[in-house]
């Protein structure tokens, strides 16, 4: 099955924890700390892969998650840093920040990588906090916390020539005597469900082609598979717009002409602005595949005037006898020469920043709240001072409860009703409040 869009969560590793310890051999009576830091935890890295080709494995795995690191040692050995996780997509894959709806990434090149959550940092050990005036510190720091996001990957193919129509009208056909390529090609509409590609190889040079599967009234607003497919044809340089001429499936040729470019401008403007070839195909059918017989063949010349007038160059075809085939290759290879010399300017998409939007702006902040019982205290930093605090150690409290004074959370508990002996919790310690001094009892 072709899957061309998931949704995930990934999540970077946790930092090791600083450790406390301190020297503990025979003949060393002073024995100093010597806790080491921690490890740094892995990254989350997407990586482009030409192999792949579908987003399928990312149906049944939907949380990705790399190696935290390892809590620090004694005899300042330092933990290992946590394994990176490398997530393979196929090339073609944009990776979208689901909160913000930005773009993190468009891996348009085979090997192109990049970091999408950063592990984090190790926590530094009781070692590193010694000083002249406090020579053993009986705290360490804590390590950072892990980044967790939803991202959507989202992919869009990458080919220079892109086959729009209705079901039925050829597509396929003309892949399969252009390219190597083996698309299932049957009498029925909608017998491509997946998009192929093809190499065609011309003049010692190639090209990829893409049969985008059948577009049909209504395709942008989610009719037939239309919605489906109809982003894959905005990364293509020309468009192939194959017809049929011949009127075999009882529709009029000029009405799913203008069908299909209306739903192409529909879904995007600049799917308009591409270089486009109309493909009169199934001439054969009319019995018009001489030169000669072209000339009095009425539906192809009454459609080819009706195109033209509207500034499409008309090519006749029969993909089925391979009439034509090779005249609309070279006019699409000779478009594709002249966009590759002339390239539109690329439209401006909203990319993810890491240094503005990967931000947390609340990350200081101290936030208070009543459950109906307890009066409750969190902070993104108060959790890494929470986690780094030796409660056994006077000094550490101290600094903790210094944090949440400075941070003024105690005027706001108090806006809130607080009365003295009613409970504060902290994470998952709890103690009761006296307001005189700040003095806390556990």
């Amino acid at each position: 099955m072709f899957v061309d869009r998931a949704k995930i969560t990934i999540k970077s590793g946790k930092g090791g924890n600083g450790a406390v310890t301190f020297r503990r051999e025979p003949f060393v009576p002073e024995g100093g700390p010597d806790g080491g830091d921690g490890g740094k935890g892995g990254d989350v890295v997407f990586l482009a892969d030409e192999n792949l080709r579908t987003l399928m494995d990312f149906r049944y795995k939907r949380k990705y998650e790399a190696e935290n690191g390892q809590n620090g040692m004694k005899k300042k050995r330092f933990g290992k840093n946590g394994e990176d996780l490398v997530i393979k997509v196929p090339v073609g894959t944009m990776v979208i920040d689901e909160a913000t709806g930005k773009i993190m990434m468009d891996m348009t090149e085979d090997g192109q990588s990049f970091v999408a959550a950063k592990g984090g940092r190790g926590g530094r050990g009781n070692a590193r906090f010694a000083t002249p005036t406090r020579q053993a510190p009986n705290f360490a720091e804590a390590g950072g916390f892990a980044k967790e996001r939803q991202v959507i990957l989202e992919m869009k193919l990458i080919a220079d020539v892109g086959l729009v129509g209705f079901p039925n009208v050829g597509k396929s056909s003309l892949l399969s005597v252009a390219t190597s390529a083996r698309p299932k090609i049957a009498n029925y509409h909608f017998t491509t469900i997946d998009p192929n590609l093809g190499v065609v190889n011309i003049y010692d040079n190639s090209f990829v082609m893409a049969d985008i599967a059948g577009i049909i009234e209504g395709a942008h607003e989610g009719a037939g598979l239309g919605h489906y497919f109809l982003k894959h044809i905005e990364r293509t340089k020309v468009l192939v717009h194959i017809v049929d001429v011949s009127g075999s499936e009882g529709r009029d040729p000029k009405e799913d002409f203008d069908k299909i470019n209306a739903e192409l401008a529909q879904y995007s403007e600049k799917l308009m602005r591409k270089p486009q070839i109309v493909v009169a195909n199934k001439i054969d059918i009319l019995g018009c595949t001489d030169p000669e017989d072209l000339e009095i063949c009425d539906e192809y010349i009454e459609f080819k005037n009706y195109a033209e007038g509207k500034g499409y160059k008309v090519m006749p075809m029969s993909a089925a006898a391979g009439y034509g085939v090779k005249e609309v290759i070279e006019e699409a290879y000779k478009q594709l020469l002249i966009v590759e010399e002339n390239p539109p300017e690329e439209e401006e998409l909203e990319f993810f920043d890491f240094e503005l939007d990967d931000v947390d702006e609340d990350y200081r902040k101290v936030f208070a709240e009543y459950d109906g019982k307890n009066y409750i205290i969190t902070g993104r930093q108060l959790e890494k001072i929470f986690n780094s605090t030796n409660f056994n150690d006077a000094g550490s409290r101290r600094y903790l409860f210094k944090y949440i004074e400075n941070s003024g959370v105690y005027e706001e508990l108090k806006e809130m009703g607080i009365e003295e002996g009613d409970t504060i919790q902290l994470f998952d310690m709890e103690f009761e409040y006296y307001d005189e001094d700040y003095d806390y009892e556990f």
